[in-house]
This record gives structure tokens, C-alpha cells and sequence, in this order.
């Protein structure tokens, strides 16, 4: 249980800084409220789950692998860089206003999570970081320990995402069409800028080749 506590606490940490995930969280927190902006980490948590269950199944080393990993950048720039122009073009498009009807499907917020969590850089936490903790659990003959850390970190990120969303969705309650809008326009700007940097770190990884 402690060690389980410990890594709940490692999982707040870790997202805590503003990522793609968070901005698209709290775009659609804004837009469509709690549960479609929940749906969005929901989305990110899946994929976490099966990077934390190849791992567990010994798939740590190929994803590790450079031809695995560099393609992942361009791919990752490419859905953000969608999904951040979506956003800029469609910024007064699907605004729910607190009290109203969300038209919106819940699956499309869900969807959308899951493509902002396709990223190397999400793969690289979970290898480097998950891959050591399976190496000991397993150097010691305690394997057991690595499917506990693994769901203290997600029970920790999963907090996370809740405590986000309830304060987007109160806070939004005192917000106007108007100013939803241009927050949206904002979060679309973000996910272009991380779409700008998977590319350069797309171009840094492949320098080593040419």
C-alpha cells in the first residue's frame, strides 16, 4: 500500500505540466463540460494502459527502438498540427454553454485523447522510466511491484484529471461564448507549438543517421 500511495503521488507530479493532453483537456472541459473534457484524458489513459502492458509483456526493448520511436515524432506532429488547426477553425463551433445540451459525442472527445497520447514522448516516459522499475522488480523476483507502481502512477494521473475538470467545468460556468472561443483559438496556438516541436525533435533524431 505504500508503495502503491508513493506512486500515486509520482503520477500527480508527473502531470501536472501542461502538456498536449491537458491543453485538449481543458479546451473540451471548456467547450462541452466535465465529461467530455475527461473523455479526452480517458483517451490518453488507454493508450497509457497498453504502453504499461506491452511492457509488462517484454516489449520494452523494441520500443525502444529508434525505428519505432523517431517515426512516432512525425506522426505525433501530424495529429496535434490537426488537431490544433481543427481547433482554431472551429473555435465558435460545439460551445455548450453551462445549462445547455452538449450535441457533441462523447467518443469523438475519447478520440481525440488517444491521438494526442500517440507521441514518442509519451512512449519514451513510459519505456525509460517503467522499463527500470520492471528490470529490478524482476532482478529481485518481485514482478508484482511493477503492476503496483504501474497503477499508482495511473490512479495519480486519473486524480489529476478529475481535480483538472472539475475546476474547468465550475469555472466555465462564469464564462461567455465570447471568451470560450478565444480560449479555444489558444489551445489550438499550444497544439500547433507542440506539433512544432515533435517535428524539430523529429529532425534532431534523424541528424544522427544522415
Amino acid at each position: 500500500m505504500s508503495l502503491y500511495v508513493a506512486y500515486v503521488l509520482v503520477g500527480l507530479a508527473i502531470a501536472m505540466p501542461v502538456g498536449a493532453i491537458t491543453v485538449e483537456m481543458t479546451k473540451q472541459g471548456l467547450k462541452n463540460g466535465f465529461m467530455h473534457g475527461w473523455a479526452v484524458g480517458l483517451g490518453g489513459m488507454t493508450i497509457d494502459v497498453v504502453l504499461v502492458f506491452a511492457l509488462y509483456m517484454g516489449l520494452a526493448s523494441i520500443l525502444a527502438m529508434p525505428i519505432i520511436q523517431i517515426p512516432m515524432w512525425l506522426i505525433g506532429a501530424g495529429f496535434l498540427f490537426l488537431l490544433g488547426l481543427d481547433s482554431i477553425k472551429n473555435a465558435d463551433q460545439d460551445i455548450t454553454l453551462a445549462g445547455e445540451k452538449v450535441t457533441k459525442s462523447f467518443f469523438t472527445s475519447y478520440r481525440n485523447g488517444l491521438l494526442v497520447a500517440i507521441s514518442p514522448g509519451n512512449l519514451v516516459f513510459w519505456v525509460n522510466v517503467f522499463g527500470v522499475v520492471l528490470a529490478k522488480s524482476y532482478g529481485q523476483g518481485e514482478s508484482d511491484n511493477f503492476l503496483v507502481i504501474a497503477a499508482g502512477v495511473l490512479s495519480g494521473i486519473l486524480l489529476h484529471d478529475i481535480g483538472l475538470m472539475t475546476v474547468v467545468s465550475v469555472t466555465r460556468k462564469a464564462m461567455s461564448r465570447k471568451v470560450i472561443k478565444s480560449l479555444t483559438i489558444v489551445a489550438g496556438v499550444l497544439l500547433i507549438g507542440f506539433a512544432g516541436y515533435f517535428i524539430y525533435e523529429f529532425i534532431q533524431a534523424i541528424k544522427v543517421y544522415i
